[in-house]
């Protein structure tokens, strides 16, 4: 199974899946949850996903106005339009509430901080894409994935895979669904899983700045 093309760029993500589903069952605090996630992911990117990891950049000015734009995107709606996402459409039954799911005490806590904006800012990006725009997007274009071209354009590919990547955000859907439209089309005008990375970590580690600084938790799901 290991020796499958896929499981570089799906195995990954198919951990951090599976971390979000299981961690109000484990019996630890919030500290030692996040050092074991984060421990284990960056494993698992070191020894399975490294050869096909690329982190070259091939438009910076571009992949850093992407990114930039992408975290503006996310909070324009609540900046803009208060009480915007208290609406039934962003939060009910199925999409989840607007609530941190960290504890009050690692939201005092430096080191539960810092192992989660460390996990949003370089883990999740290389995770993510990797599952997302490296693999899903070709392997829905063809199953034998390998033989599609980064960035290869196929409208069916581009739509699941923004849909998709908005259900992963919860109430938060409307704007993941425009970061997705936004990432998809910058990996297609790249060809560049680097770029994909770089933008996709800019943004988070915006996002990460503007929770720490505003205390506006509810962003970190």
């Amino acid at each position: 199974m290991l020796r499958h093309p896929a499981v570089p760029y799906v195995l990954p993500f198919a951990v951090f899946m599976g971390f979000l589903a299981i961690r109000q069952y484990l019996p630890v605090s919030d500290r030692a949850d996040l050092a074991i996630r984060v421990v284990v992911l960056s494993a698992i990117l070191l020894l399975v996903s490294r050869p096909v990891l690329d982190f070259r950049v091939r438009n910076w000015l571009g992949t850093i106005g992407i990114g930039i734009g992408v975290f503006l995107i996310w909070i324009g709606p609540d900046v803009l339009i208060p009480g915007y996402r208290n609406h039934w459409l962003f939060q009910n039954s199925f999409l989840g509430t607007l609530k941190t799911s960290l504890s009050a005490d690692a939201l005092g806590d430096s080191v539960s901080l810092f192992l989660r904006t460390f996990r949003a800012i370089i883990l999740v990006p290389i995770l993510e894409e990797l599952f997302w725009r490296g693999w899903l997007m070709r392997w829905l274009i063809n199953p034998a994935f390998e033989k599609v071209p980064l960035g290869a354009y196929g409208a069916q590919s581009f739509w699941i895979v923004a849909i998709l990547f908005a259900s992963e955000h919860g109430p938060y859907w409307d704007v993941g669904l425009l970061a997705g439209i936004a990432y998809n089309w910058w990996m297609i005008r790249t060809r560049s899983l680097g770029d994909c990375i770089l933008a996709h970590a800019i943004t988070n580690a915006c996002l990460c700045s503007y929770v720490l600084a505003t205390g506006k938790w509810e962003y970190w799901l």
